[in-house]
């Protein structure tokens, strides 16, 4: 899918918007910043994924001069279009303060083609992959950060990911409350088992789709990694997964168990659910006396290595870029591979960090396949011929100016 038409009112600074969006070429938003640009980026993505990548409250995306309205809301509509003849769709979400009871409740609201639908039954109807110049955290960052973007991609696309995702952050908030209540002597550890099995079944199967994205991921990685490199490096993924699944070999012995999950051998969620639920047990006493669960997706982690070295550690922030930038082509690629048509592809204020060679690399493979949209404050970043096949509009004071006026 790809976005014909954006609508936003109340959103962020925008108190009113129409913009139609070409498909085929690159369109280049530009202007001062606080103008609205990253807004915009902002928009598709929170209608593609249902969060923001900028704040975890979705109250701050209402424009402020709502403020004294008697029911402050903001909303974002988007006509969708496909190369499927006859394709289309129309989404619209709505962010309100519902004052009416004295304190005000924060409500949203989703419409597919002017029916109501829950969150999930839209996700992935709209695919985006967004590049900002803090991916870098990707490398250099914490845990966390790369456990997101794992996420962030895997819900767009996989439905029993999304849901078992979904399940499992509901689920850990709740065994860690029991654990803390056991500590206490206010429950007995039988009760675990339950939430153990829950909890299992749905890391399992957050633990597979991990996996399996990460094997096919690096294919594409390391190609888009030694293009820029001139072959001079290769970039490699370890997946470490905190209850660390073994494989049945030949004969039902265990034929691995080595530091970071392979990703050439795929195990089955029904393979890993019983380990899981083994290790949890294991360290059932340690996770009563400390209160939270020290087992999960939610402790997974994903180290980038070139040359075999991790590069978080040993890497320059040069070869922080070059990875990142190789990775993100490539999540651009496996979306494609598994929805048969590209993502939309943000990328905000991203050229200016990048140095000539990377910048070159980025803009040559702009060719049109993904609906494209660049942030920047400056034109003259950019080369006459990308500008010459780019659409360009000046962005300021919340208004976005055609091309040519």
């Amino acid at each position: 899918m790809r976005i014909d038409h954006l609508s936003l009112t109340n959103f962020r600074n925008y108190a009113r918007l129409e913009l139609s969006l070409p498909s085929g070429c690159p369109v280049v938003l530009y202007g001062d910043n606080a103008q609205g640009k990253t807004s915009v980026l902002e928009a598709i993505y929170y209608l593609a994924t249902s969060t923001s990548p900028y704040t975890t409250s979705d109250r701050q995306l209402i424009h402020w001069r709502t403020e004294g309205d008697p029911i402050p809301f903001a909303r974002l509509s988007a006509e969708l279009g496909s190369d499927k003849a006859g394709a289309y769709d129309k989404l619209d979400i709505t962010l309100m303060l519902d004052m009416s009871s004295g304190s005000p409740r924060f409500k949203k609201s989703v419409k597919r083609n002017s029916v109501d639908k829950r969150v999930m039954d839209v996700i992935g109807l709209l695919n985006v992959v967004l590049f900002l110049p803090q991916d870098l955290s990707l490398v250099e960052g914490s845990p966390a950060d790369r456990r997101r973007f794992m996420n962030t991609t895997l819900r767009q696309v996989d439905r029993n990911y999304f849901l078992a995702l979904h399940e499992y952050e509901k689920i850990l908030p709740q065994r860690n409350a029991l654990l803390k209540r056991i500590n206490e002597k206010r429950a007995g550890a039988v009760e675990l088992e339950y939430w153990d099995e829950q909890l299992a079944q749905n890391g399992a199967v957050i633990i597979a789709g991990r996996q399996r994205f990460l094997r096919e991921l690096e294919v594409k990685a390391r190609d888009n990694h030694h293009a820029l490199t001139g072959g001079l490096e290769a970039l490699s993924l370890n997946y470490l997964p905190s209850i660390m699944p073994r494989a049945d070999g030949d004969g039902g012995q265990l034929a691995f168990d080595v530091l970071g999950l392979d990703l050439n051998r795929q195990l089955a969620a029904d393979d890993i659910a019983p380990q899981f639920v083994e290790q949890l047990l294991a360290r059932r006493s340690e996770a009563i006396r400390r209160g939270v669960t020290l087992a999960g997706p939610h402790r997974d982690e994903l180290r980038l290595l070139i040359n075999d070295r991790d590069s978080g550690l040993y890497g320059s922030r040069g070869q922080a870029r070059t990875a990142v930038m190789a990775l993100k082509f490539a999540e651009l690629e496996w979306m494609r591979d598994q929805q048969g048509a590209y993502p939309l592809f943000l990328l905000d204020e991203v050229v200016a960090e990048l140095d000539g060679k990377r910048r070159q690399f980025l803009l040559d493979r702009l060719d049109g396949g993904a609906q494209t949209l660049l942030t920047t404050t400056e034109l003259d970043i950019f080369d006459a011929a990308f500008l010459e096949r780019s659409q360009v509009y000046r962005v300021e004071n919340g208004q976005i100016q055609p091309p040519g006026e």
